[in-house]
């Protein structure tokens, strides 16, 4: 039974955000919280049976005052079925308005998805190539490269992105159109940095967030939670940095390193193992010992709602940087902020991604593509300066980083919106 409405969620953050700004106008609140356009579809597709399958897609088109629509397609179904998915298509687009306004990129909020699980449901590569053909088929009126740019996102990959930009391609005359879509392979007009961007820019917010508190992050001493792609890639930058990681987990349990441990052996571990837990020199531990380890930083890589009330008055950090999507509940913030822990909310600390998809963007629609370095720096430029302006903003207010980050994007999209005006 799913007890939320991620919607919502999305339009009470948008709401708190007029609190504070003072925007009193109900049209203009609305306005900011509704996607200009929410499109669901049908997809037939035939089966390696013989026998027609009917799947549901969805596209919400949430904003584009600063830019085209950008976000990602996931093809995921969720507890509370169809409907819970297009509500939370709706906030995840919503989400992303504010996150590529945040990082200061050109683009505006997109999400969109097929309800699907390829992971659970026994559904060929040539059965999901046809599936993925068919909905890019039927959102091609709606994207574009200077209209609407999907990429991947839950059990979507880059090959699912390339299949969405060949379909659409040779829907509009075979014109080659690689900046259709972003998260594309290397050799199909992918950018480099791409996978190790959501990491890196993590690491990039811990080390603003290190500055403000005056935290030297030499020997530092950070916990992982979640052993993925974020987590990992954020963990090694900030050894790089001189920090220590002392705990890890992941789906298989959580593990002390009291000496910590370099992340490229405990990697090789699970590589070899197929989990953290084992490590050598490592204690098992629970979830909740692993969140409330005496640290400076703590990196939320995992899964959502990991940090409720009970967790929050335990926690012994001086960071939390959200690599996952959502990792604190709303109730865990006002006892954060009154521990003066400073919180890089997710919306921040994950938008490496966003930042190289729209670099991915920028190099198709240029047809020049720039060096791992270029990339990394440019990306830097975008997240250190979101983390700065959304700091300012956070000690300006006296709010938390999380309504802070809110505030200067709702001011940002909003600025544009006055620019541009009303026009049927």
């Amino acid at each position: 039974m799913v007890k939320h409405d991620p919607f919502a969620n999305a339009t009470q953050q948008v709401n708190d955000a007029c609190d504070v700004l003072g925007i009193k106008d109900k049209g203009i609140r609305e306005y900011l919280a509704m996607p200009n356009k929410v499109l669901r579809v049908k997809i037939p597709v035939k089966m390696d049976n013989g026998q027609i399958r009917i799947f549901t897609g969805f596209r919400s088109q949430h904003n584009n005052d600063r830019g085209p629509y950008k976000g990602g397609i996931r093809y995921f179904n969720p507890e509370g079925g169809v409907e819970y998915m297009e509500r939370e298509v709706m906030a995840l687009s919503s989400w992303m308005t504010w996150k590529c306004a945040i990082v200061d990129v050109p683009l505006g909020g997109g999400k969109g998805g097929i309800f699907v699980n390829p992971k659970t449901e026994k559904i060929s590569e040539g059965e999901l190539e046809r599936l993925t053909r068919g909905f890019a088929y039927k959102i091609s009126e709606i994207i574009g490269p200077n209209k609407d740019i999907p990429a991947p996102d839950v059990y979507t990959t880059g090959k699912e992105m390339t299949q969405i930009m060949d379909t659409f391609s040779k829907l509009n005359d075979n014109q080659y159109s690689p900046g259709v879509i972003t998260g594309k392979p290397i050799s199909m007009g992918g950018s480099l940095a791409r996978n190790v961007a959501t990491g890196l820019g993590a690491a990039y917010t811990i080390r603003e967030a290190a500055k403000a508190l005056k935290l030297s992050l030499k020997g530092a001493k950070v916990v992982l939670q979640g052993f993925g792609n974020a987590s990992t890639f954020a963990g090694e930058y900030l050894e790089k940095m001189g920090s220590k990681v002392i705990a890890v987990s992941d789906s298989k349990g959580s593990i002390s390193i009291p000496n910590g441990a370099k992340v490229s052996k405990i990697i090789e571990h699970k590589q070899k193992t197929g989990s953290v837990v084992g490590f050598p020199g490592s204690k098992k531990i629970s979830t909740e010992e692993l969140l409330t380890t005496k640290c400076d930083i703590l990196v939320p890589g995992a899964l959502e709602n990991q940090i409720n009330a009970e967790i929050a008055k335990n926690l012994k950090c001086k960071i939390i940087a959200e690599a996952a999507n959502g990792p604190t509940l709303p109730e865990a913030d006002p006892i954060i902020f009154q521990k003066k822990i400073l919180v890089i909310p997710d919306i921040l600390a994950n938008s490496g991604g966003v930042c190289i998809s729209y670099l991915e963007w920028v190099q198709n629609n240029m047809g020049y593509y720039w060096t791992f370095d270029e990339v990394a720096n440019k990306m830097e430029e975008n997240i250190t300066k979101g983390f700065k302006d959304a700091y300012a903003v956070a000690k300006k207010h006296k709010i938390d980083m999380r309504k802070a980050t809110m505030v200067l994007a709702v001011g940002r999209v909003l600025e544009a919106f006055n620019q541009k005006g009303i026009w049927p």
